[in-house]
């Protein structure tokens, strides 16, 4: 399937992962991913797969077993099956079902273990037409388009399903995995859920086969998922080596100009623009921006904000700057309509980190004003309050607890600049998968707390 100039490009992706260096742990990440594996496949024998069984022969509960399956996932980030195409998807299937019994059948018939290719293909199909029924039942009588399970989400969830039942032959449909291959220019994917699997199936296990023979050392579907992993960011392996007391936070990487791409030997692969990409480096103040900022007539800080503000522009939000020279306010808005809620969102360069008690009294104060003015001016829902920065330090909950009891915020979200970066290239990516609403984006921003970019791919599978 694949061609020879695909087959060495898949090579050197995989020769990078095992040539890593050591984490501050003192771990390569193949023994990290070693050890992870250990502990997978524990889980896997111990609790996860006589679960499975249970159900499947009626002795547990569809209830029951749901919760128990999110209980062992928020227990354990093997998968990201907490996120939004495994739970979450789980969790509409079941709420949108008006035949419990029906829906109980489905699932049953769709998580059971296949005998072949063809029985999973015929398996994706019927539960996409399912699961397309009652999504679609659903909005015709009175429930919201954002209320329905997304059918993209089928192959995630029931390969998870799968390789819990047999780790040897199904790999799990990671967003990132898929994300990868197509940024390597391995595989396209043609929306057909069920021949998209099997294809990804097949390149799985060819490159397994691959980079066994390549490198002299088995790899396994396992093996090939970590390769993909520590190449588009890992959020659950530290795979990639990191600078003592540095914390893991992949960065799409900052898209070249054509010129560049000319004189590069490699095309572009993020789907991120440039003005997005570079926050990043912005916000831990990175030698020579603060030049490149004056030389372009303005700031770090001021280029900082213009760049959050087009990053919620290309996610689709009705966006305003606020800013410098409008009094006490916050540096930014973000509305969406459709869903009822807006964003206050301010910016802080920082090399080292933002600690939230620098300007905890101001930040309550304009928060305070401009939430209950969107209140009277808007019919929102929901009001979100977000700092971005490069990441935070000290003490942060005693602000969040009086921002939430003093204003009409929500929730406060304290959002590294890498997590932005990695929500608009989940969005640009995937753009009829990842909303703007409460089966999206929105989901991010309503648990108070910092976010990252480990979180964002978490929870986009």
């Amino acid at each position: 399937m694949l061609t020879p100039e695909q087959s060495n490009r898949a090579v050197e992706v995989m020769r990078e992962y095992l040539s890593a260096p050591r984490n501050p742990d003192g771990r390569t990440p193949l023994e990290t991913q070693g050890g992870r594996d250990l502990k997978r496949a524990r889980l896997i024998d111990a609790e996860l797969k006589p679960l499975v069984a249970s159900y499947l022969t009626g002795g547990t509960p569809l209830a029951e077993f749901k919760s128990k399956i999110d209980g062992i996932n928020k227990r354990n980030e093997f998968w990201g099956f907490k996120g939004i195409k495994g739970q979450m998807f789980f969790n509409m299937v079941v709420n949108v079902a008006d035949d419990e019994a029906e829906c109980d059948q489905e699932l049953k018939a769709a998580i059971a273990l296949p005998t072949g290719e063809e029985i999973a293909r015929s398996r994706i199909k019927t539960f996409h037409s399912y699961v397309k029924r009652i999504g679609h039942e659903f909005v015709e009588s009175g429930g919201t388009k954002q209320g329905r399970p997304n059918p993209g989400s089928i192959p995630f969830f029931l390969s998870y399903f799968w390789q819990v039942q047999d780790r040897a032959t199904w790999p799990v449909f990671y967003t990132n995995s898929v994300n990868t291959m197509v940024d390597l220019n391995l595989w396209q994917p043609s929306d057909e859920l069920a021949e998209d699997y099997l294809a990804y199936k097949h390149i799985q296990e060819e490159l397994a086969a691959l980079f066994t023979q390549a490198s002299g050392r088995p790899f396994d579907l396992y093996g090939v998922e970590h390769v993909f992993w520590f190449k588009g960011g890992n959020p659950y392996g530290d795979s990639k080596p990191l600078r003592d007391g540095e914390r893991p936070t992949p960065t799409p990487p900052i898209p070249p100009t054509v010129q560049d791409a000319a004189a590069s030997s490699r095309l572009p692969e993020s789907y991120v623009p440039p003005v997005v990409a570079i926050l990043t480096s912005m916000a831990r103040n990175e030698p020579g921006l603060e030049a490149v900022a004056k030389a372009s007539g303005t700031s770090l800080p001021r280029a900082f904000e213009k760049s959050i503000h087009a990053a919620f522009t290309v996610l689709g939000f009705d966006t305003k700057l606020l800013g410098q020279g409008s009094g006490r306010v916050p540096d930014g808005l973000a509305l969406e309509h459709d869903n009822s809620y807006a964003i206050l969102w301010d910016a802080k360069v920082r090399e080292d980190g933002y600690s939230m008690g620098t300007d905890d009294r101001a930040i309550r104060e304009y928060v305070m004003t401009q939430s209950r003015e969107l209140k009277r001016k808007k019919t929102l829902r929901n009001i979100y309050y977000a700092v971005v920065s490069s990441g935070f330090k000290d003490d942060y909950d005693d602000l969040i607890r009086s921002i939430k009891m003093e204003t009409d915020t929500n929730e406060v979200c304290l959002l590294e600049a890498a997590a932005l970066v990695a929500m608009v290239d989940a969005r640009l990516r995937n753009p009829l998968q990842v909303s703007l609403g409460s089966d999206g984006l929105q989901r991010l921003f309503s648990i108070s707390g910092i976010l990252t970019a480990d979180d964002v791919l978490k929870n986009f599978g």
